[in-house]
């Protein structure tokens, strides 16, 4: 990934004396480039890997949100680094990730080729015994005593059965084995897939199951309603308090807004300090609903500290849109998202008028 402060510093964009110079806007457009080429990352790391791409995407987000025209270079510093260490660590992990995966299937196609061997050999061995009886039944063709040709057919007849019954017995063992491994194999997977659509820190949905709720709700062409609800001035909790307060906030209140929510609500972490709620219902319910989640989860939080207590008032704003038909899933999060600010912006409005 090339330097943004290495190239705004080359020659054509900065002047002798290192003062900025935005000829026809070059500052700016390679600015929006290099914030257009993060989304683009981390859009393309969620399709790469679903399991650890949604937490690069927001970190990418994150880091491009505070790159703006007249930036200091202390900042742009910070964001190269940032850019780095975020490709360098989900690089790491995603190569972790899919070795591990790779193992267990190499595992599985082991054990089921062990199961094909020994099955061959098991077969083979009956065929054997099989290809004895048979011609021991075909020299009775020579016998001419009745007696001793009754009693080589019934011995015959007898170790048949024997050799067909032990066939049935290993096959079924055999099968019994390959399932139970390949059950265990499958519970890996499932455990897997719920690490992959849980949120780490808050429990709820991963941003990745949530889209593929919504995705679903689309193909089904049935009313529902989405709501972005971001957590008002959490930045501030984080620098005067630290992250690790800002941790237990994002808990607690996702804890808050599990309990707030009805049965069917489907609710997920949309990223850093923003949840999702895919609600079945018209707009006009989702309304209703929405005020009934702000008295709920808005209000005093206490986050336990030693020695003492941290007493902390949580403020939250909602955006709600309906599905329209044939609409996108990225045009109808837009319009929930472009609602929330709004009501973010009101609610600014309202405290400093």
């Amino acid at each position: 990934m090339i330097s943004l402060k290495k190239y705004l510093d080359s020659d054509q964009i900065v002047s002798d004396r290192g003062r900025e110079i935005d000829r026809g806007g070059t500052v700016s457009a390679t600015i929006a480039a290099y914030r257009s080429a993060l989304v683009a990352m981390g859009s393309c790391s969620l399709d790469a890997c679903p399991a650890l791409g949604g937490e690069l995407k927001d970190q990418l987000d994150k880091l491009g949100r505070k790159l703006v025209v007249g930036v200091d270079d202390a900042t742009l510093q910070q964001t190269d680094a940032g850019v780095r260490q975020q490709l360098s660590g989900w690089g790491q992990s995603t190569a972790r990730h899919y070795l591990k995966k790779s193992d267990e299937v190499r595992d599985l196609l082991l054990v089921m080729a062990r199961m094909a061997e020994s099955v061959g050999a098991r077969d083979e061995r009956c065929a054997g015994q099989i290809r004895e009886v048979t011609a021991r039944l075909t020299e009775i063709a020579s016998l001419e005593d009745l007696g001793e040709i009754r009693a080589s057919i019934v011995k015959s007849a007898s170790e048949l059965k024997t050799s067909i019954d032990r066939m049935t017995l290993e096959g079924k063992a055999a099968i019994d084995r390959l399932h139970e491994q390949v059950s265990s194999y499958r519970t890996k997977l499932e455990k897997a897939e719920e690490i992959a659509f849980r949120d780490a820190l808050t429990g709820v949905r991963s941003r990745l199951c949530i889209e593929r709720h919504i995705e679903r709700r689309i193909a089904e062409g049935v009313a529902f309603c989405v709501a972005i609800i971001d957590i008002d001035a959490f930045k501030h909790v984080n620098d005067e308090h630290g992250h690790l307060v800002g941790d237990e906030v994002l808990k607690q209140f996702s804890t808050e807004l599990v309990s707030a929510c009805r049965s069917n609500d489907v609710i997920g972490r949309w990223g850093g300090d923003e949840f999702l709620i895919v609600l079945e219902c018209t707009l006009s319910e989702a309304a209703a609903q929405s005020e009934r989640l702000t008295r709920w989860v808005c209000g005093n939080y206490t986050i336990q500290r030693n020695p003492t207590a941290l007493k902390l008032r949580v403020d939250a704003s909602i955006g709600m849109a309906e599905f329209h038909p044939r609409e996108t899933m990225h045009d109808l999060l837009a319009r929930a998202d472009a609602a929330m600010y709004e009501k973010k912006a009101l609610s600014k409005k309202t405290l400093n008028p």
